[in-house]
């Protein structure tokens, strides 16, 4: 099961070649996380300023196989492929809205981390059961 964020690219993230720069697509994809986590309590920004978690990145990997224009929208389905005891991997697969044309695979690894100390912490029960929902086989 995954998780959905449409998101249609704005102009000033095409570059002078008239694509989506690659590194908005990381962009893109925090936003898609932001999402998947409207189903804990207050959502993303209730984690980060009210419980004071955050979910650092600590590993991307990235394949891009078509490119993404201005007004060109993606839907960026958002699964989880690992949970550990303070880590997880979500994987984002961008498809172009017009033609269903896959155009890029993100692997981005998380760890909890309490924003006060900076240390890692265990995933909260609420974010584990979360990411347990949405867990799929590896690609």
């Amino acid at each position: 099961m995954s998780v959905i964020y449409r998101r249609a690219v704005r102009f000033e993230e095409v570059d002078a070649a008239g694509i989506a720069f690659f590194a908005r697509f990381f962009n893109w994809c925090h936003e898609a996380m932001e999402r998947f986590y409207d189903d804990v309590p207050d959502g993303y920004v209730g984690l980060i300023t009210r419980r004071r978690v955050g979910f650092p990145a600590v590993h991307l990997t990235a394949d891009w196989r078509s490119p993404l224009r201005y007004g060109d929208v993606a839907n960026i389905e958002t699964s989880v492929t690992r949970i550990g005891t303070t880590s997880a991997t979500l994987r984002y697969v961008l498809t172009r809205e017009a033609d269903g044309v896959h155009v890029a695979t993100i692997e981005h690894v998380t760890v909890a981390t309490d924003l006060d100390t900076m240390t890692k912490r265990p995933l909260p029960d609420d974010c584990r059961a979360l990411l347990e929902r949405h867990l799929s086989p590896p690609a």
